[in-house]
């Protein structure tokens, strides 16, 4: 079952429209991409022309004002053409999403910022360090911030910051030396002392760009303070995290229909006619779409969840499982396509290859899967004991 099922509307439909005019190029560049491990710049340019960066800043601002469902539809596109382009892009959409939805800075800052985003600004936050492992399970950062007089003077290494080769802003945690607590600072790019060393060499999602991110003695305005986290780290509800899962649907459909086109067109000698008439490759393929089915039916049913004010209220895991079921479905849907189409699937100049190597970044996304697995076990033991009581 395909995300046609999931239309909803026809500003989703004119989206999709136009994402599919630039589909071609960018599929072309997602090669190229990946075995030079370059940074998509030219996809990037071709986002920002149609609107992409802007789709969910509120319509108040200029954008497209589109909720978490609306955005999950155009994410999983656009990963099916280029996966390190779509997870690099997906995070100014969920953070520009999450940042409005919230109101979590004052009026005149969201004003100012708004209207950078609706010019085609990018952002993202720049949290991760190699000292503290993973944010959500709880380190404190590294990244010091001072205050000096009217500036607050940042030092300190971030890495994993996709984007980071074309992002406008970073929205870097630190901690306040004076205050003792930890706060969000947005620094711009051509703040001095600001720099990226490119460190991004791995094995999946070459492209995004998630390079280290390097702050010596950058000074910004104490107003850059824009965020003091109230919430326990790693358990802030937050539906715009589900557009990560999403990217990786997108590849994992990517695969199921490469795989299947390959089914229709390959014909050895020792058959007659094509392999999709062989029982072993139909229940592959029948595998493949009931995966691909229950993935979707789990995103955007939650999607649709948090969508709802009410519904929303009472949403404690679900986002989690969202997250856990797409991305290790998407794993199981290109293995399922390789074994498919065979040893060809591992040749270089195969896409499956990169698909298979892109869809298992998934795993070390947040939230991880262990973490699912213990708030799951948490909930359980806890209502159970209220129950008692």
């Amino acid at each position: 079952m395909s995300k046609e099922l999931f239309i909803q509307t026809d500003e989703q439909q004119q989206w999709l429209k136009k994402l599919e005019t630039i589909s071609e190029s960018v599929k072309e560049h997602a090669k190229q991409t990946d075995e030079q491990a370059t940074f998509p710049f030219e996809n990037f340019r071709k986002l920002r022309e149609i609107g992409y960066t802007k789709i969910t800043l509120p319509k108040e601002y200029g954008g497209d004002g589109f909720t978490v469902y609306d955005a999950l539809l155009l994410q999983e596109t656009l990963a099916s053409y280029c996966g390190s382009t779509g997870l690099a892009v997906s995070w100014t959409i969920q953070n520009v999403g999450e940042i409005f939805e919230n109101r979590y800075w004052d009026e005149q800052k969201l004003d100012w910022f708004g209207k950078e985003i609706a010019n085609g600004a990018t952002v993202n936050r720049a949290v991760s360090e190699f000292a503290m492992g993973s944010p959500v399970r709880g380190g404190r950062p590294g990244t010091l911030a001072k205050l000096d007089d009217d500036y607050y003077v940042i030092n300190g290494r971030k890495n994993y910051t996709s984007g980071a080769p074309d992002l406008d802003y970073f929205l870097v945690s630190a901690w306040i030396e004076d205050d003792g607590q930890l706060g969000f600072f947005l620094v711009p790019k051509t703040a001095e002392g600001v720099s990226v060393e490119n460190t991004w060499d791995v094995a999946s999602m070459r492209g995004t760009g998630s390079d280290d991110l390097v702050l010596d003695h950058v000074s910004v305005d104490k107003t850059n303070l824009v965020e003091i986290p109230n919430y326990s780290t790693g358990f802030k509800l937050n539906g715009w995290l589900l557009l990560i899962p999403a990217t990786y649907l997108g590849i994992a459909q990517a695969a199921r229909d490469y795989a299947v086109d390959f089914a229709n067109s390959h014909s050895p000698n020792s058959i007659q006619g094509t392999i999709a008439q062989l029982p072993n490759v139909q229940t592959l393929i029948g595998e493949m779409d009931l995966a691909l089915t229950k993935a979707r039916f789990t995103i955007y049913g939650v999607a649709g969840l948090y969508n709802d004010p009410i519904k929303k209220a009472t949403l404690v895991n679900e986002i989690n499982i969202a997250k856990h079921v797409v991305t290790n479905t998407a794993i199981e849907v290109v293995d399922k396509a390789m074994r498919l189409v065979g040893a060809k699937s591992l040749q270089r100049s195969n896409p499956l290859q990169r698909y298979y190597r892109d869809v298992r970044a998934g795993l070390h996304n947040p939230p991880m899967d262990d973490i699912t697995i213990k708030r799951l076990a948490e909930t359980a033991i806890e209502r159970n004991l209220k129950e008692i009581e």
